[in-house]
């Protein structure tokens, strides 16, 4: 099924499908309500230690992809959201300003290999 990915301050749409936050830390200054997260699933989201060591800083995102993956290599939550993503459309939400280098972008791909090989 789509995958799509969108910033949780942009507004929710119809076309959003399932909409799952995977950030570890609600976003700053959003009602639950506002958001309109169907799930929550903050144990996919990068440890705090790696998160604090990107800083969304674009020099280390190579690494931090290879950082991410081995982590979600260990993470029970995955297999949750891949048989999610397999059957119906969802929109992963993050809050980062920075719309290419966040941790969204590295599970979709990740999302978008397995339902490529299945």
């Amino acid at each position: 099924m789509a995958i799509a990915i969108k910033r949780a301050y942009d507004a929710p749409a119809k076309t959003d499908g399932i909409r799952v936050l995977v950030d570890r830390i609600w976003p700053r200054g959003i009602k639950k309500a506002d958001a309109k997260i169907d799930i929550w699933l903050k144990e996919v989201a990068p440890s705090t230690k790696l998160r604090q060591w990107f800083g969304h800083d674009p020099e280390k995102w190579i690494e931090f992809c290879g950082k991410y993956l081995a982590e979600l290599k260990e993470n029970p939550v995955l297999v949750e959201l891949k048989a999610l993503s397999r059957r119906d459309k969802i929109t992963l939400v993050y809050a980062a300003r920075d719309e290419q280098h966040n941790n969204a972008v590295v599970l979709k791909d990740l999302l978008d290999q397995d339902n490529d090989s299945h």
